[in-house]
């Protein structure tokens, strides 16, 4: 995330204002989610999270679309 120059508000901006791309369900350990949307200064990424029974998010890798 840092090395693509993201932060914390960009993550979430991205989750709030994007689509889910990838949704990858043969993972034992849950079902994975791509979420591809725009950073809060608009360069597209992609945020690759699960969400847990309790119903917290886990996130996995965030990076730049390109």
């Amino acid at each position: 995330m840092a090395d693509d120059g993201f932060d914390r508000s960009d993550m979430e901006h991205a989750i709030l204002h994007g689509v889910v791309k990838v949704k990858l369900t043969r993972d034992p350990r849950g079902t994975r989610y791509c979420i591809e949307g725009p950073a809060g200064d608009g360069r597209l990424m992609h945020v690759v999270c699960r969400l847990r029974a309790t119903g917290d998010l886990v996130l996995i890798t965030v990076y730049s679309k390109g």
